[in-house]
């Protein structure tokens, strides 16, 4: 799968020691890595479909001080999509009142026929990318009918429904960013973990140092952040994502079936 990282405060702060910890665990997921200064003014997507670790431009990125309030950071092991820029996190979309979306996922959607028709309108082939374009077009649909611009809290209440529903049989490890709010989401036990301190909030899917201060977030339950608090925070929903057999298997074949995909892409060239 891949592994997410965020970083949510008030002020900014150098994040470079955070995200070269976060990095070094792309040995196991060297399919691509992903880096989001989400500061309303310097908005800066970069990312490759190579493994950080392995990244020039990744390693001069981090020789400069990254100084941000929030940042959301990916390291990608495939499983749908090819390795290719298109298919790298963190997805960008803006919807039709112009505000900009970010988001990255780790999982799998195994069971979600609402996002196929969105394989012929993304870019890239990612469930993930397909899960923002079906994000916005329900957000473009209730600001049309509700007339005007919706609130921070309507946002949080529709992408709470939104994501109770996609996580259904699917893996939902997720983080959204909108211009205002970060969302939060898991539905494993032990998917993500934070640390809060003065200066705010720390979450990555594994924690990134060794202390012991790392806490799991609480599962199926969506929260929304502003400047380093949580600002809201939704009921638990019942669609807990536990591993089968059956969809242990299916990964590990399309695995394989990418691999082998690019082993002959390379013999080719």
């Amino acid at each position: 799968m891949c592994e997410l990282f965020c970083f949510n405060s008030k002020e900014p702060h150098k994040l470079n020691e955070c995200l070269q910890c976060f990095y070094k665990h792309s040995e196991e997921h060297p399919n691509g890595w992903g880096l989001a200064n989400l500061d309303s003014k310097n908005l800066k997507i970069d990312k490759e479909p190579v493994k950080a670790s392995s990244s020039e431009h990744l390693k001069e990125i981090l020789s400069n001080p990254i100084i941000s309030k929030n940042v959301f950071a990916h390291i990608r092991l495939a499983t749908i999509g090819e390795i290719i820029p298109l298919n790298c996190h963190p997805f960008h979309k803006i919807d039709k009142n112009k505000r900009s979306w970010i988001l990255i996922h780790n999982g799998t959607i195994f069971d979600y026929p609402k996002l196929d028709e969105y394989k012929n309108k993304e870019l890239g082939d990612t469930d993930s990318e397909r899960i923002l374009l079906y994000i916005i077009d329900k957000i473009n649909k209730f600001e049309e009918e509700k007339g005007s611009l919706s609130t921070i809290k309507e946002r949080f209440n529709l992408l709470y429904e939104t994501i109770k529903d996609l996580s259904k049989n699917n893996k939902l490890n997720i983080m959204i960013y909108d211009g205002d709010l970060t969302y939060i989401h898991t539905n494993m036990k032990n998917g993500l973990y934070y640390i809060k301190s003065n200066e705010g909030f720390t979450i990555a899917s594994t924690p990134i140092t060794e202390n012991n201060d790392w806490n799991t977030v609480e599962y199926n339950k969506l929260y929304g952040l502003i400047d380093g608090n949580i600002i809201f925070k939704s009921e638990k929903h019942e669609n807990e994502y536990i591993e089968t057999e059956e969809d242990e298997r299916l990964v590990q074949e399309y695995i394989k079936a990418l691999n082998q995909k690019n082993k002959n892409n390379t013999e080719i060239f």
